[in-house]
């Protein structure tokens, strides 16, 4: 299956660190969930704040589907 990627902030690290461009399009394995999708990527689960599946807040449990776009974005900090 085919999903879009797509690394924000902080997390462009895990993008370079797996020799991807930070929006990219990558073929993958049916079934995976978004935790083992992480997991394949060596993304620490504690570095992902916010998750998005086609544009909506998904949880680690989702299973990914041909065409799915993913969207991962940092914990914000600041003062």
């Amino acid at each position: 299956m085919e999903i879009e990627l797509r690394f924000y902030a902080t997390l462009v690290k895990y993008a370079e660190k797996n020799k991807i461009p930070q929006f990219s399009t990558v073929e993958l394995e049916e079934g995976l969930t978004l935790a083992s999708f992480l997991e394949k990527f060596g993304i620490l689960r504690e570095h992902v704040r916010i998750a998005m599946v086609n544009g909506k807040r998904a949880e680690l449990d989702q299973v990914l589907r041909d065409g799915d776009r993913v969207g991962l974005f940092p914990p914000v900090g600041g003062g």
